[in-house]
């Protein structure tokens, strides 16, 4: 149901854009291994922990592993989800990741799948529109997708500018405004049923001082909600009804014949 799919691209960098996409997101699954990745995967799992238990169906796809060097292994991040079957797809096949494609094109059917989750894969794609296109088509009605995001409006975003990280990763991400993200996923016909901002620690490498300005994260989470390094959005495939159209009926005249016989002036329909 779910077949592999080899993109020639990967084999012909310089004649595809596209190999940029690629190259970016093996950086920042690499990423996830130092402090200040593994701080945030730790912080991005619960934040999948809480919002997957309450999300139902047969099939999940997680499109994009950025967390399988962290985790050792792609689906390690689905583990608290009660769907049966879960999918892990990526560029590259590798330990845990069972289908291999494009992120902007799914080998999958139309109307396919129940939830899709989206691990920071707009910020890291060429085509975002194209990649949330991908996921409402295979999702079923009332399917969701779940995406996972750096924000822009967080202190992440003042050092990126300030200190011109713009060619590491993840600081060469695009990093998207939420609401942005949200008109999108407006306009593909979803509804978006909960937005919530993570992790308010500051972007050093040093685990002792993340460990010691640990404090942040409760500050952030009571009092500046909106201004996480990064946020989740959850948002449900809306159904799409047919509106009946009333057939434009011509009123015709009734008279009556030979006493209680009704007929039909047919001359006027």
């Amino acid at each position: 149901m779910f077949p592999k799919f080899s993109p020639k691209f990967l084999k012909q960098p310089n004649e595809n854009p596209v190999y940029s996409d690629v190259e970016k997101w093996q950086q920042f699954q690499s990423w996830y291994e130092s402090e200040l990745g593994n701080k945030l995967g730790q912080r991005e799992k619960e934040i999948l922990e809480s919002c997957l238990p309450n999300l139902f169906g047969y099939y999940l796809l997680q499109c994009g592993c950025p967390e399988i060097k962290l985790e050792k292994k792609a689906g390690n991040w689905l583990k608290s989800s009660r769907v049966a079957s879960h999918i892990c797809l990526d560029y590259v096949l590798s330990q845990g990741i069972s289908c291999q494609s494009h992120l902007a094109h799914l080998p999958m059917k139309s109307d396919s799948l129940d939830i899709v989750v989206l691990p920071h894969v707009l910020e890291f794609s060429s085509s975002p529109h194209q990649v949330l296109r991908e996921a409402e088509r295979v999702l079923i009605a009332e399917g969701h997708v779940v995406i996972l995001g750096f924000n822009p409006w967080s202190v992440w975003n003042i050092f990126r500018l300030c200190l011109f990280w713009r060619t590491q990763p993840p600081w060469n991400a695009r990093f998207l405004a939420s609401s942005r993200v949200i008109d999108w996923l407006s306009l593909l016909g979803f509804d978006v049923i909960e937005r919530k901002g993570y992790f308010y620690q500051l972007p050093i490498q040093n685990e002792k001082l993340l460990n010691k300005m640990s404090f942040l994260e409760k500050i952030g989470q009571r009092f500046f909600t909106n201004f996480g390094a990064g946020y989740a959005i959850v948002a449900r495939k809306r159904v799409q009804t047919l509106t009946p159209i009333r057939p434009n009926w011509r009123k015709s005249r009734r008279k009556v014949i030979a006493g209680s016989l009704e007929a039909t002036n047919r001359n006027k329909l």
